[in-house]
């Protein structure tokens, strides 16, 4: 049987992307290979069927095939988390049931935009509870950007309180860094559970948010090496090393959080690091212009030259 996610979770729990084929289909040597990727680029956990993860553009059936074949390939060595936020609890409720019994350690829910208010917002998560059974670990996914849905921190100390199979918090409130700070001294004064947190948004504040007290971070990047390496350096104590790899990659960092088009960036990314075989996106998508490929292009040069910068310092850090 699996571990299942607890509220010791840290480190690096990179969102997947979901390789296609040209025509389309999934592409299921194309996952494999970026399994493998992901777990030699030393992360810590995967999260499959996020919002870049095209969870939307899948099938119930084609879902329940790409986890599966990710369990498969990962074997137990990682946690996987699966997303399976919907509309409706039956959905919620057919997909947790069916990842958790092939060996996933937890799941993820992000609100319905229909929540307005913090009663709303606290019985909905009761209620995910109930759903999805007292004994299945899920990660809240605080993603206001995305769902329209504001959760203030006495909001998620509530429900860490009253759920306590609400085991993490995916933090990707913008500007979020005093939400960190609330939360965490919440659980500083006994007003909560401490749970684990980790930050999202690309990566775009990763640093900052370690400084606050997250755990790591579950998000996609192109280079996920680079938060790994990020995370373990602060971890180690050597903060300004930490900072300076960061430094390294956040033009990349900042130009593949733009919205819409941020998939299209980081796909096109791995596909030229050999990753996936292609850097298709099912429809609704936005595709590159000659002009967005030119920009990644300069980037990813101008990327190779501060890294370069960065060896001899980064030679004494046994994360680089």
């Amino acid at each position: 049987m699996a571990k299942l996610l607890s509220e010791a979770a840290a480190g690096v729990y990179v969102i997947a992307v979901t390789p296609f084929t040209d025509s389309l289909e999934i592409d299921f040597s194309s996952l494999d290979r970026m399994t493998d990727f992901y777990l030699d680029c030393g992360v810590d956990g995967l999260t499959l069927l996020g919002i870049m993860g095209e969870a939307p553009k899948l099938s119930g059936e084609e879902s329940q095939s790409v986890v599966n074949r990710v369990l498969g390939r990962v074997a137990g060595r990682v946690p996987v988390i699966v997303g399976v936020s919907s509309p409706g609890f039956a959905a919620m409720r057919e997909l947790a049931s069916a990842v958790m019994d092939a060996g996933a350690a937890g799941v993820m829910v992000a609100p319905p935009h229909k929540l307005r208010t913090d009663d709303g917002i606290a019985g909905y998560y009761n209620n995910v509870a109930e759903v999805l059974g007292r004994d299945v670990p899920f990660v809240l996914q605080d993603y206001p950007l995305a769902t329209g849905v504001q959760i203030a921190p006495p909001v998620i100390s509530r429900i860490v309180r009253e759920v306590p199979s609400c085991v993490m918090l995916k933090h990707e409130d913008w500007p979020g860094l005093g939400k960190i700070t609330a939360v965490r001294c919440d659980s500083e004064k006994g007003h909560m559970r401490r749970i684990s947190i980790l930050t999202g948004n690309g990566g775009l504040f990763l640093p900052n948010e370690l400084a606050r007290g997250v755990d790591g971070v579950m998000t996609g990047f192109c280079f996920p090496e680079m938060m790994v390496a990020v995370c373990k350096t602060f971890g180690s104590g050597d903060v300004d090393l930490a900072f300076d790899l960061f430094d390294a990659y956040l033009p990349l960092v900042r130009y593949e959080q733009q919205p819409e088009i941020g998939l299209a960036v980081r796909k096109y990314v791995m596909t030229k690091r050999g990753v996936i075989a292609s850097a298709a996106q099912r429809d609704p998508a936005i595709r590159l212009s000659p002009s967005d490929i030119a920009d990644i292009e300069r980037l990813l040069a101008r990327q190779t030259r501060r890294l370069s910068e960065l060896t001899p310092i980064s030679a004494r850090n046994e994360f680089v």
